[in-house]
C-alpha cells in the first residue's frame, strides 16, 4: 500500500505514550500513515541526515537537548524541512521564538485533536505545492518528454499540445486534483488516462460521466451504500470512490453537476473523507481526482450555477486542450492514422488520399474536432471501392455542417453586416474578405481562391494591387 504523504513525518517526544498516540490519531482521522518516531533528540539530526523527511513535529521540553536547540540545528542544516511545535509549554515568549528560529506553526498538547491534525494536513499539502511546483518548473524548463509513451495514442505534431503534454508529465504525481477543459471531441478522456498512467498509482482509472445525474444517483454512485441504506438495498454497493482506491477517479462532463451534489464533491476534496448512503462511518479518499469539461466553468461560476469554491478547489492544476482549427499541421497526420485504422477495422483496402482533400479540409473549422474528423473518415471508407478515396463524401458532410446553426453558430441567412454600426465600403469589404479567406486557408492563395469562388490568378491581382 502507498504510504501518504510521499515524504516522511518525524515525530520527535521523549514520552512514548504520546507518540504512538498522535501518530495513530494521524493515521485514523487524516489518513498520514508515512510517520517516524523518536524519543531521543540527540537522535533526531541523524535521522533526518538519511534523507526522506519532510515535516517534523517537535517537543520542546526534552532531556539531553532542549527542543529549541533542535530547531535551530534543523533550520540551519535542513532549511526545506518544515517543523511544527506540539509543545506542553502554554507560553506566549517561548511560541514567538521558536516562530523567529523558522517554526511553521506552534500547537499546545492539550488543544483539541482535530486542530493539531488539521495544522499538520495544512503543512503537508503546503510541501506538496511547493515540491510540485519545483518538479514542474524544472519539467517545463527542459522542454523534454521523459515518457512519450504515455501520449502515443494521440497523433500530433503541434507546440501547443506538446506543452500540454509536458504539464501533464510535471503534474502526474500530485494528489491534487486536475482539471480538463476544451471542445467536446478534442480528446479529454485520452489526457485523463495519460495523467493516471504517469502518476504511476496501484490502483483502477475509473470513469463516471456525471452528465445527468440526479443528487440521489450521484451520491449512491460516487460513495455506494450499506445494506439497508434505502427500499431496494438489499446488500453493500461500493461506490466508484473506493473503486477507484489509489488510483484515479475522473469525472467527465462536470460543468453538469447540480448544486446539491457539488456540496458533496466539495466535502470529498476538502475533508478527505466521505459517507456510504445509509452508513455512519467515513471512508477516506485516496484517489486522484481529475475532472473534465467542455462548458466554460468561469463563466458557471460568476453566474452562480456552480460553487466558486468547488471551481477553485477542481482547478488546482489546470489543462485548456486547444480545438483542432487550431491545430491544423495535425490533420495530415490524424487523416493517415484514421485511414490506416478505418480500413483494418472495417477489412477494406487501404485507400489513396485525393490531392484535393487536404486543401478541402484545411478550410474547415471542425466544430466536432478530432472525434468528427474520425467520424468523417470512417464514413467515407465504408463506402470506399478501391483506388483513390471520393472526396464526394467529405464535401456533402462539410456542406452538411456549414448549413447547421447548431454547428455554426450563425443563421444561414443571417447577414453579416447587420450589426456593423457603420458599413464598409466595397474595397474594405473586399480586403477583409481576402483576409479571411487567406487566415482560413494558412496563406495557401489555392485554397483561398477556392473559398472565394474566383480563381487564384484573380485573387493574386487583387493582392498584387494591394487590395489587402
Amino acid at each position: 500500500m502507498n504510504k501518504y504523504p510521499s515524504f516522511g513525518i518525524l515525530i520527535i517526544d521523549d514520552e512514548p505514550a504520546w507518540l504512538k498516540g498522535l501518530s495513530l490519531t494521524l493515521k485514523s482521522s487524516a489518513g498520514v500513515t508515512n510517520t517516524f518516531m523518536c524519543q531521543d533528540g540527540r537522535e533526531a539530526m541523524s535521522i533526518i541526515d538519511r534523507g526522506g523527511i519532510g515535516l517534523v513535529l517537535l517537543d520542546l521540553t526534552m532531556p539531553h537537548l532542549p527542543g529549541e536547540e533542535l530547531l535551530k540545528q534543523i533550520g540551519e542544516r535542513h532549511p526545506e524541512i518544515t517543523t511544527i511545535i506540539v509543545s506542553g509549554l502554554n507560553q506566549l515568549d517561548t511560541a514567538v521564538r521558536c516562530m523567529k528560529l523558522g517554526a511553521y506553526d506552534y500547537f499546545i498538547k492539550t488543544d483539541e485533536e482535530d486542530r493539531i491534525v488539521g495544522g499538520v494536513l495544512r503543512a503537508v499539502r503546503m510541501l506538496e505545492m511547493r515540491r510540485e511546483y519545483q518538479e514542474m518548473s524544472d519539467h517545463l524548463v527542459s522542454g523534454t518528454l521523459s515518457h512519450p509513451e504515455a501520449f502515443a495514442g494521440i497523433i500530433t505534431r503541434d507546440h501547443a499540445m506538446q506543452a500540454v503534454f509536458a504539464y501533464i508529465e510535471a503534474v502526474a504525481g500530485s494528489p491534487q486534483p486536475l482539471m480538463i477543459t476544451g471542445e467536446s471531441g478534442v480528446g479529454k478522456e485520452l489526457l485523463a488516462k495519460a495523467v493516471h498512467q504517469l502518476g504511476a498509482r496501484r490502483g483502477k482509472l475509473v470513469t463516471v460521466n456525471v452528465a445527468g445525474l440526479d443528487d440521489a444517483v450521484f451520491s449512491d454512485t460516487l460513495f455506494g451504500h450499506v445494506r439497508g441504506a434505502f427500499t431496494g438495498a438489499d446488500g453493500v454497493r461500493n461506490g466508484m470512490v473506493e473503486e477507484a482506491a489509489n488510483g484515479t477517479l475522473f469525472l467527465d462532463e462536470i460543468g453538469d453537476l447540480a448544486i446539491p451534489s457539488q456540496v458533496k464533491l466539495l466535502r470529498l476534496l476538502q475533508e478527505g473523507e466521505y459517507f456510504p448512503l445509509g452508513s455512519d462511518h467515513p471512508k477516506r479518499l485516496s484517489a486522484r481526482i481529475v475532472v473534465a469539461t467542455h462548458q466554460d466553468l468561469a463563466a458557471k461560476e460568476a453566474a452562480g450555477t456552480f460553487r466558486r469554491d468547488l471551481y477553485y478547489r477542481l482547478r488546482t492544476h489546470f489543462i485548456e486542450v486547444p480545438p483542432l482549427r487550431k491545430r491544423k499541421d495535425d490533420l495530415r497526420f490524424l487523416m493517415e492514422h484514421f485511414l490506416e485504422e478505418a480500413a483494418r477495422v472495417l477489412g477494406r483496402e487501404m485507400p489513396t488520399l485525393p490531392p484535393e482533400l487536404m486543401p478541402l479540409l484545411m478550410t474547415y473549422p471542425f466544430p466536432g474536432n478530432v472525434r468528427e474528423l474520425k467520424s468523417m473518415v470512417y464514413d467515407a471508407v465504408s463506402l470506399h471501392k478501391g483506388g483513390v478515396l471520393s472526396v464526394n463524401h467529405f464535401r456533402r458532410a462539410i456542406g452538411q455542417a456549414a448549413h447547421d446553426p447548431e454547428k455554426t453558430g450563425v443563421h444561414p441567412r443571417e447577414n453579416p453586416f447587420a450589426h456593423f454600426e457603420s458599413l464598409p465600403t466595397f474595397t474594405q469589404a473586399a480586403e477583409l474578405l481576402i483576409d479571411e479567406a487567406l487566415s482560413r486557408a494558412n496563406g495557401n492563395q489555392t485554397v483561398a481562391a477556392r473559398l472565394l469562388t474566383i480563381s487564384q490568378p484573380s485573387l493574386w491581382k487583387r493582392i498584387k494591387r494591394g487590395h489587402r
